[in-house]
């Protein structure tokens, strides 16, 4: 039995950006109020938000290889900067590991339907 491929909708990972950017956002909210403990929380979160916010308001959403080429441009990158990083090698890993996820992602098309605020 073969199963059909879905076909990509940039309108879904658009949506699923947007949501994963708002998400972000409150965690790192969240992990803020726990202080110290929490400082790898919020870089993962402020990760998470800087590649989505980087990412949603591209064209090359709208194509699955654009997009796919987005992400390894932007894994190709040597350095990120983004407001609000306690440890700048711990953000670097939480995004490189944030994009990998999302060409895993990319690549399958499965999960951006996704919308739910924990994953």
């Amino acid at each position: 039995m073969v199963v059909a491929a879905k076909a990509w909708d940039g309108g879904i990972v658009r949506i699923w950006l947007e949501k994963r950017v708002v998400a972000a956002r409150a965690e790192q909210v969240s992990a803020e109020r726990g202080g110290r403990a929490q400082q790898d929380d919020c870089d993962k979160a402020t990760a998470e938000e800087m590649v989505c916010t980087l990412l949603k308001g591209k064209p090359a959403v709208d194509d699955q290889q654009a997009f796919a080429g987005e992400l390894r441009a932007l894994l190709e990158r040597d350095d990120y900067v983004w407001r609000g990083v306690y440890d700048d090698t711990r953000f670097d890993r939480h995004v490189r590991t944030f994009v990998r996820k999302l060409i895993r992602m990319a690549k399958t098309n499965d999960g951006f339907e996704n919308v739910a605020h924990y994953q």
